[in-house]
């Protein structure tokens, strides 16, 4: 079950940045799943390293779609994602 829900929440997120970075129509399910879960870890990590806290589920989406908005820009950067 928490694996389900580990999908589903990383497809949103994944989404949610995919839209924030204007690639939403280059990406389809499964991109925005992995993109969503990476860049959540990526989030938090980097969060961590600059002594930030998220509080409250408002809190942890904003840093997980931060966090998988900046891993779509490097992916742009490398010429995945026009």
């Amino acid at each position: 079950m928490e694996i389900l829900i580990t999908l589903v929440v990383g497809g949103v997120i994944g989404w949610l940045a995919s839209l924030l970075m204007k690639t939403n129509a280059q990406m389809g399910l499964l991109a925005n799943i992995v993109v969503g879960i990476v860049g959540s870890f990526v989030g938090a990590f980097l969060f961590g390293m600059l002594g930030l806290l998220a509080y409250g589920a408002l809190g942890r989406i904003i840093m997980n779609v931060a966090g998988a908005a900046l891993l779509i820009a490097i992916l742009k950067g490398f010429g995945i994602y026009r």
